[in-house]
């Protein structure tokens, strides 16, 4: 909020000095409307959140202990309870972002069922839950300010003068739940002009940042599967440029663009682009296609000319070419670096097979000879089996420094036992966990560290928790037990659902219009009372 609830009063006030506009709304009532309205369009807030992330990466490059988190969600609600278990933890979501993933997208918000990250959703689909999300949070704000003004009627109809001034110390002082979304616009859904025209729609309904990808369009596979097939850089800048056209047409000038590269995994690419000169960047993407001896050339064949010699791309049966294998890596570090410097991204994401700090801070290092202040978005991926990719670290270095024999601890699957939990390996390795994100920031430059698919995994573990309990021997304690009694002990303000949805936002509202008359859901039959705030 940008005016204070007095600059506000005293301006209706001026309008209406008998206190009540025509047909008897109150000023005060007026005013309580105006505060709640947090903002006024989706695009306000695109604008607003972009100047939010542009004063987060500032702090991060002058702190690297000031990193940003995220958490994949699905649904307006997700993201609703997310940022105020955040609130609750700390005080304020400063710091916390929403992640909208394609892949959930894809899986979870399409009327086409349950899909694979293949580009395969409608488009709109994107744009529909963003604007969702938003709806969300900015209800939360209007919940959250009616609960404010309720306390500041409750004073003045007291009498209380401190109590008034401390309600509007609280109105003033409110933290908006909107905080900035970055939105994975997949491989643009079709050519430069398609992610453009796609580009406005996720910024009209909000996004400040969008993740776009160097893989082909119609050929999107998730960054953790195989089959991926990149673009040459030329055609990726393009599209960065889409986007940044679509920020600047529509007044989001801080608008952040996060550039991601799958060539790590990526053996294939779409097509050879033209070399105009050496060291140009067709020619640094050919030099690492597979080729083999020419020999005779058999009708419709291509050739490359390769150190004085030409030479044959390999070429699979669906026309596609190869890489060479072993050149991801270097192909990453040359992509980001065109991404950055050419293509005038803000952030990178590197798309890896396993988290591993040093690789990814090796790999930050070499592109920060080229590009000084690269800083990183980071996939934790729920596609990492993270107990066994992170016990093996430890058991690998350990055995390097002689501390452990390798008969000590089991290798491959059998790390995952339980049985290893407690032991000092499996310690170790849950102490790497927990400072994942903090070595991964200050060593590799990631300054937005999110975990894509969380709300997927926790729905399904939560129903399954709870359906194995409720239709088991437990019934109704199951869910007591695992959900009710936990919100209420937590201070989830879910459990009184009614007044989390909107009810007592609407009684105010019906007293606003309605006085005496307003047929009110929140009386003394309404059995959310039982839950009532302490």
């Amino acid at each position: 909020m940008t005016r204070s609830y007095s600059a506000l009063r005293a301006e209706a006030l001026a309008r209406y000095p008998k206190g009540a506009a025509p047909g008897g709304v109150g000023v005060d009532d007026i005013v309580q409307l105006k505060v709640q309205n947090t903002y006024d369009t989706h695009l306000d807030i695109a604008r607003a959140m972009a100047k939010v992330m542009r004063a987060d990466m500032a702090a991060y490059d002058a702190d690297v202990s000031k990193f940003t988190q995220s958490l994949g969600c699905w649904s307006g609600f997700h993201a609703q309870q997310m940022i105020k278990a955040v609130k609750r933890l700390r005080g304020t979501a400063k710091g916390t972002y929403v992640y909208l993933s394609g892949w959930m997208v894809a899986g979870l918000r399409n009327r086409w069922g349950h899909l694979p990250d293949q580009s395969m959703h409608e488009k709109t689909a994107v744009a529909d839950l963003i604007e969702e999300i938003y709806v969300s949070l900015r209800q939360a704000d209007e919940v959250a300010l009616n609960d404010l003004f309720a306390k500041l009627k409750a004073a003045r109809a007291a009498g209380d003068a401190a109590a008034e001034a401390a309600a509007i110390a609280e109105i003033d002082g409110f933290e908006s739940h909107v905080v900035p979304i970055i939105a994975d616009i997949d491989a643009g859904f079709g050519n430069e002009h398609a992610t453009y025209l796609l580009a406005k729609e996720l910024i009209k309904a909000g996004a400040c940042a969008l993740q776009i990808e160097n893989q082909v369009s119609d050929a999107k596979q998730c960054g953790h599967q195989d089959g991926k097939v990149t673009v040459p850089r030329e055609d990726f800048i393009e599209k960065l440029r889409a986007c940044r056209l679509a920020f600047e047409e529509l007044g989001v000038d801080d608008g952040v663009i996060v550039a991601r590269t799958d060539s790590l995994g990526a053996g294939l690419t779409q097509k050879v682009p033209v070399s105009q000169r050496p060291g140009d960047l067709a020619s640094d993407y050919i030099k690492w296609l597979k080729t083999e001896p020419m020999g005779a050339p058999a009708e419709g064949e291509l050739a490359i000319w390769k150190d004085g010699a030409f030479v044959r791309p390999v070429r699979m049966p669906n026309g596609l070419f190869a890489f060479r294998e072993g050149t991801g890596r270097a192909r990453v570090i040359e992509d980001c670096i065109s991404s950055l410097n050419e293509g005038g991204a803000d952030l990178v994401w590197i798309e890896t097979d396993t988290p591993n700090v040093d690789e990814i801070a090796s790999m930050v290092a070499e592109i920060r000879k080229a590009a000084p202040k690269a800083k990183l978005t980071y996939n934790n991926s729920p596609s990492f089996n993270w107990t066994l990719n992170l016990r093996k670290q430890v058991r690998a270095q350990w055995i390097g420094e002689g501390r452990i024999a390798e008969a000590d601890y089991p290798d491959g699957a059998g790390l995952m036992s339980a049985d290893l939990d407690l032991t000092e390996l499996g310690q170790e390795a849950d102490r790497r966990l927990k400072a994942f994100q903090t070595d991964i920031a200050a060593r590799a430059g990631v300054f937005h560290n999110l975990i894509t698919l969380p709300t997927f995994h926790l729905t399904a573990k939560s129903m399954d928790e709870l359906s194995r309990g409720y239709f088991g021997e437990d019934k109704m304690l199951a869910y007591v037990a695992t959900v009710q009694r936990e919100e209420i002990r937590r201070g989830v303000s879910a459990v009184r659902h009614q007044h989390e949805v909107g009810s007592d936002l609407g009684d105010t509202f019906k007293e606003m219009v309605s006085g005496d008359r307003a047929l009110k859901a929140g009386g003394h039959a309404n059995t959310m009372n039982q839950f009532a705030a302490e």
